[in-house]
């Protein structure tokens, strides 16, 4: 290899600084990589030059050395000389650092250092829990208690996971809570497996937790449902949820709103429907029934002549939305009930009752049927049949 001056090699001035260093033995790593560069023996020996420069400049003894005695101080000639085994360039724990500072810029951050103190918290996990309401509680707004199972602190030791409370630097990331896979070029961070990136192990786990500082546990809690809700609504219940880590805060629950199937109504945003059956003598000649609401029964007024399927409209008879000042309609379909179960005497009525009818030809007594008769001639006609 040459011996060309380690500042021109890194393209640096003889006062660059430590940043200045790097920056440069960063660029050219990463130019002339062997990785990179497999089939050409010349990007090597510049790597291994780099390497060489890099080492030597960033240690300010060695930088002292050479600047006073030049190569002879790497080559160990010098009174100063630092050569032997380790001289000939960077470790690939330098590369780890270089190419550590490389992907921290491209994720979000640089290399985590420190040592036990810098612990990280963890927020707990967020929960879920279906609440099954019935249609009357749902809209009137009902406070349930329920109990949800999940994840808690231990209080034996106060979520610390350790019998004394006392913990001990990780000794698979030396507290850094942080380790590096290399491969390749590239050198990859990732949480430390061992502490779960917290940076302390315990040395005495707790009996009660073993040292996870988290118990299963079934909690009590009062909920208060608002008026209104709908089936597929959610109530956030703030902290509530799984136990945080190392300190960290609770995570939430959030309930979810399952409203059971009415026998009477369904819900379709602010409105209520209901079908309602109705005798045929008063589908024919008029009447009133009373109408079951939420907040009780009504009359309705049935006009004479109504047809199965007529739909009546109750303003204000339905449902006051959580997200609405007002509330809804009911809309009443009625459906006009054919009477089972005859005795003789009520089959022959009808039967004399069918013939007046016929009888008068000059008034239409059945409207839709007549108009129904017609649209299947027309059809056959079309068709040919």
């Amino acid at each position: 290899m040459s011996q060309r001056d380690l500042y021109e090699v890194l393209g640096v001035k003889r006062d660059a600084g430590d940043d200045e260093l790097k920056k440069a033995y960063r660029r050219l790593a990463m130019k002339y990589h062997p990785d990179r560069n497999p089939d050409d023996d010349t990007a090597q020996d510049k790597f291994k030059e780099a390497k060489l420069a890099y080492e030597v400049l960033k240690d300010p003894q060695k930088r002292a050395a050479y600047d006073r005695y030049g190569h002879d101080a790497i080559n160990g000639q010098g009174p100063g000389g630092f050569g032997g085994a380790g001289a000939g360039g960077a470790g690939f724990g330098d590369i780890n650092d270089i190419f550590g500072d490389i992907f921290g810029d491209i994720f979000g951050g640089g290399r985590r250092r420190g040592g036990a103190g810098q612990a990280r918290s963890r927020r707990g996990h967020d929960l879920r829990y279906t609440l099954e309401l019935d249609l009357e509680e749902a809209v009137k707004g009902v406070e349930r208690e329920i109990r949800v199972p999940g994840i808690g602190k231990c209080s034996d030791c106060s979520g610390s996971g350790s019998t004394s409370g006392k913990m001990n630097v990780c000794s698979t990331c030396n507290g850094a809570g942080q380790v590096r896979m290399q491969q390749g070029i590239f050198s990859v961070q990732q949480t430390c497996p061992n502490c779960g990136g917290s940076g302390r192990e315990v040395s005495d786990p707790c009996t009660s937790c073993d040292g996870t500082g988290q118990v299963r546990e079934t909690r009590t809690l009062q909920v208060k449902v608002p008026p209104g809700v709908d089936e597929g609504d959610r109530i956030r219940l703030s902290g509530e949820g799984g136990a945080g880590l190392q300190g960290g805060t609770a995570g939430d629950l959030y309930v979810d709103i399952h409203v059971r199937p009415h026998k009477l109504f369904t819900r379709d945003g602010d409105q209520l429907f209901a079908e309602i059956p109705i005798p045929v003598t008063t589908a024919m000649l008029g009447g009133q029934i009373k109408v079951p609401t939420l907040d009780g029964s009504v009359m309705l007024k049935i006009p004479a002549e109504t047809q199965t399927g007529k739909t009546f409209r109750l303003k204000g008879k339905g449902v006051k939305s959580v997200r609405s000042s007002r509330s809804g309609d009911l809309m009443v379909r009625v459906l006009v009930e054919t009477p089972v179960n005859l005795s003789r005497e009520q089959k022959d009525l009808l039967k004399k009752f069918e013939d007046s009818l016929g009888a008068d030809q000059s008034v239409d007594h059945s409207p839709k049927s007549r108009g129904w008769t017609d649209s299947v001639r027309d059809f056959f006609d079309r068709m040919g049949f």
